[in-house]
């Protein structure tokens, strides 16, 4: 059975890995769940083991999310929600190639399913939550938001989108009951490797985290209000750094004169 209610928590790209594990963890924290994802079947399966063990309501509901009209549904659903407390926007995918040797179909694909779709369902929820005075967003980022070298830029400039996002949303909203999570995950052993044609057994064994072991990491995160999560993160001091050289910085962005090394030698 399942636990005090907590809601309904709806999660996207939950038919496997990251999203299928948070719908479980979600369902034994007793949140009532709306599954998100285009493969029905999977997803009714999920659902249906997951009420078996948790007694909890699970809803699912097919959606494209690279489908503008999928994503307005959506949000106008979440919107509407009045029992949703926690949205999970974890659907996402990655390039099969580089920017230039993929095709432009999948690089409007990835911007609109990484990109478009979560900023708008968290446009959603939010509006809702601001109705009630409360209520949780997690954003799926990755950790190649703070280290675009390691892949394509297409990928990892979706993930910091999202890491702005999060940090934005939580300037924005301080001094609320409602609070965005980032989740930095590293290489994390799930299905969107295959799908992109690329093997996660390529990386250094020491690299790759379970997923079970990343969403439970992530949840811990969660309960202790961390505004970004980066479960492989050994040292949150290194974090703490970077993020106050860059508020350091944000001073010194923005000013009525040019700075004097771009001056022409004539100006000087």
């Amino acid at each position: 059975m399942t636990q005090d209610n907590k809601g309904i928590a709806l999660v996207t790209g939950a038919s496997s890995g990251i999203g299928a594990v948070y719908a479980d963890r979600l369902a034994k924290r007793g949140y009532d769940l709306i599954l998100v994802a285009r493969d029905i079947a999977r997803l009714e399966a999920l659902a249906n083991r997951l009420h078996s063990a948790t007694g909890s309501q699970v809803e699912v509901i097919g959606a494209d999310l690279t489908d503008p009209a999928s994503i307005d549904a959506l949000a106008a659903r979440i919107e509407g929600e009045a029992r949703l407390t926690l949205l999970v926007n974890n659907a996402g995918v990655a390039l099969s190639d580089t920017l230039t040797e993929a095709p432009a179909s999948e690089v409007a694909r990835l911007i609109t399913l990484n990109i478009a779709a979560p900023a708008l369902l968290a446009r959603a929820a939010i509006r809702a939550f601001k109705t009630r005075g409360t209520g949780r967003v997690i954003n799926i980022s990755s950790v190649l938001a703070l280290a675009p070298e390691i892949l394509e830029g297409v990928y990892s400039g979706s993930k910091a989108f999202l890491l702005n996002l999060t940090q934005g949303l939580n300037h924005e909203l301080a001094g609320t009951d409602i609070h965005v999570q980032a989740v930095l995950p590293g290489a994390t052993r799930t299905e969107i490797w295959e799908r992109s044609g690329k093997d996660v057994d390529s990386f250094p064994a020491d690299w790759v985290m379970g997923v079970d072991d990343l969403v439970d990491a992530a949840l811990t995160g969660f309960d202790r209000g961390e505004a970004v999560t980066i479960p492989p993160l050994q040292d949150t001091a290194d974090w703490n750094i970077m993020q106050d050289a860059r508020l350091r910085l944000a001073g010194q962005l923005s000013r009525s004169e040019v700075a004097p090394r771009y001056r022409s030698i004539a100006e000087a």
